[in-house]
């Protein structure tokens, strides 16, 4: 187990700062990806976004936060000796639940420990924050793969977090449920940036046109932005790669959707930081939010 943590120390220090610019590091960027419905290829997006800003130098930790449905780990073909469920239990600390996937890529399995951490003592709640704030001064980017749908969990995730990317797909279901979860969450707190990602179309024309009518309802009816962050094709490359286990950006790094993975990557570091109305942002923005819903 101290070659798993001397592993994430050496992983998370490869690209400090020179000695000779200030050690100042700004809170890591709290990203949750969700989806209005199930089968739209969230967690597949995750994944490989997550890999993608990995390898443009950014430090990213992945968290699987799906209740009952966790499987980054299933397609990267990763077998997690620990999970978020020996954290709070006690038996292991953070840097030792931190497994490394493809590519050295650090997530956190969420697996059965996700519903425990909906009924902690306020005690276990302290314990775990501080668990988390620990290792994101060393993280340019958290990113939570959320539960599909309304789940109280899921919600309750989604309104801790300052920003939000919503997958979605032209499908007329996926684009409806994709609204509904948008005008739910804003309902809870206006503070949540959304931003679009369309998966398996056609072309560049067809994202816009599914994104331009998810940006025209919300607008109208709640006074909100939604932009198009981007797009994946549908490229059977995809499908192929997981049954294969390897994320389709490692699979197929020529394909159509590893193209545009890594456009949306590229796009997302240059997106300016969204800054919420609240003083405190970043992960420990993101625990008293959280832990404010969770009471």
């Amino acid at each position: 187990m101290s070659d798993q943590a001397q592993s994430l120390r050496k992983l998370v220090s490869s690209h400090d700062e020179p000695a000779s610019q200030p050690l100042v590091r700004q809170s890591a960027r709290i990203i949750t990806v969700s989806s209005g419905k199930g089968g739209v290829g969230k967690s597949n997006f995750t994944l490989n976004f997550a890999l993608a800003l990995k390898s443009l130098g950014q430090k990213v930790l992945l968290f699987d936060a799906d209740i009952g449905m966790a499987n980054i780990d299933v397609l990267m073909g990763v077998r997690p000796k620990y999970s978020l469920y020996h954290l709070l239990k006690g038996e292991r600390d953070i840097s030792e639940i931190i497994e490394l996937g493809t590519h050295s890529l650090p997530f956190i399995a969420g697996g059965s420990g996700m519903a425990d951490l909906f009924s902690l003592s306020e005690s276990d709640l302290n314990y775990f924050t501080t668990q988390i704030e620990q290792i994101s001064e060393e993280m340019d980017y958290i990113i939570f793969d959320t539960g599909a749908g309304l789940s109280k969990e899921t919600l309750k995730f989604i309104t801790a977090a300052d920003e939000c990317l919503v997958v979605t797909t032209p499908e007329p279901t996926s684009i409806t449920d994709a609204y509904a979860l948008i005008k739910v969450v804003h309902g809870l707190e206006e503070d949540v940036s959304f931003r679009l990602i369309v998966n398996r179309v056609i072309d560049q024309s067809e994202a816009r046109q599914v994104a331009d009518k998810i940006s025209l309802v919300a607008n109208k009816f709640l006074d909100i932005n939604i932009p198009l962050l981007g797009y994946m094709s549908d490229d059977a490359h995809v499908m192929q790669a997981v049954k294969k286990q390897v994320p389709f950006s490692i699979a197929f790094p020529g394909c159509p959707a590893a193209q545009d993975i890594y456009s949306v990557a590229m796009k997302y570091i240059d997106v300016p930081r969204f800054q919420p109305r609240e003083t405190l942002s970043g992960i420990k923005g993101f625990m008293h939010k959280w832990l404010k819903r969770t009471k």
